[in-house]
């Protein structure tokens, strides 16, 4: 008779699947958000507020940003693992970073103005950034296991040992999911306020994250990861970061 870890019973495995599926819906709402309502150009209740809406755009990626910044320290990880099966902690971390992450994207305020609309050619090297940006972020995401990082194996009793692989565009940069996400969000030919106040704020996150995540990949791979650096100068945008 085959056992299960502690929390891999039935209620447990369809609470990391759920978790996974509203994982995948929050980066659906996501790209209908950035690619329909915050491409507006005119305001839909009246001229805005813009300082307004910049305080409170940051705050809400700051609420978001702090959950990631929380959950990662070890004295929340012992918290969580009181309050729930250890098998469950990735996947109660998706479910609240996800609902985070929708609620972020749909209390985003809006500021219709269009800063540039570019005309073709212009318009195809923008959609071609965007596209580049898509293909890093899926590329690059290749190396990570989507089924672990949705909390699913962990239910199963399948993780798998944790493994340094160099391989594709983490031979530019260390982070190109990161260089990715801000070819996504930059690089639209249609550029209004919402979009730039996302683009900046989400990436001015990931810039400072960058040094805190590359520490605690240090203290699992050790000289290894310390090697990758030295090889791959540049953290996420080459030449310049």
């Amino acid at each position: 008779m085959r056992t299960h870890p502690a929390g891999s019973g039935r209620v447990a495995r369809t609470t990391a699947w759920l978790g996974g599926a509203v994982f995948v819906l929050s980066l659906a709402f996501f790209v209908w958000s950035y690619g329909v309502r915050f491409g507006r150009s005119r305001p839909a209740n009246g001229s805005p507020d813009m300082a307004a809406a910049l305080a409170v755009n940051a705050l809400l990626f700051t609420v978001f940003a702090l959950h990631h910044s929380v959950m990662a320290r070890s004295g929340a990880k012992a918290w969580l693992a009181r309050v729930v099966p250890q098998a469950l902690e990735r996947s109660v971390y998706v479910w609240i970073a996800s609902v985070i992450f929708v609620v972020t994207c749909a209390a985003w305020r809006e500021i219709p103005v269009v800063l540039y609309d570019v005309p073709w050619p212009v318009r195809g090297a923008c959609l071609g950034l965007q596209g580049w940006g898509v293909w890093l972020t899926l590329r690059s995401a290749g190396v990570i296991d989507p089924l672990e990082l949705a909390g699913i194996r962990q239910v199963l009793g399948r993780v798998r040992p944790p493994s340094f692989k160099v391989f594709g565009p983490y031979h530019l940069v260390r982070h190109p999911i990161y260089l990715g996400w801000a070819l996504m969000t930059f690089g639209a030919p249609l550029m209004t306020g919402t979009r730039l106040s996302f683009a900046v704020i989400s990436t001015a996150y990931l810039m400072i994250a960058v040094p805190f995540e590359e520490r605690s990949l240090i203290d699992v791979f050790g000289h290894e990861y310390r090697a990758y650096q030295a090889r791959v100068r540049w953290r996420m945008v080459p030449g310049v970061y």
